[in-house]
């Protein structure tokens, strides 16, 4: 089990729009399939950081799910809303190790 973590990382007092774009996209399923999904905020740490962290069985499944929902319009026309709330972002790739 891989878990991707991408990290955005906000402008001052952006946080709410952010949020409610990335609840719509939740609801309109513009987000990968993934095996587990959530929307986390920072507690402590760096401040303004929005984290979407997403389970998949391989990187192959990784992949393949970025590359179907990356090229539908409607995902491009969203991402665009979406940038303009964010500084800078990273993206984690850890595996699960039991």
């Amino acid at each position: 089990m891989y878990i991707i973590r991408d990290i955005f990382y906000l402008h001052f007092g952006h946080f709410k729009a952010a949020k409610a774009l990335m609840d719509e996209a939740r609801s309109n399923k513009l987000m990968p399939e993934a095996k587990a999904i959530r929307v986390l905020s920072d507690f402590t740490g760096h401040s303004y950081r929005l984290i979407m962290e997403e389970g998949f069985s391989s990187l192959a499944e990784y992949e393949q799910s970025l590359s179907a929902g990356m090229g539908q319009g409607d995902w491009k026309n969203w991402y665009e809303k979406f940038k303009s709330h964010v500084a800078h972002s990273e993206r984690e790739i850890l595996k699960v190790v039991d």
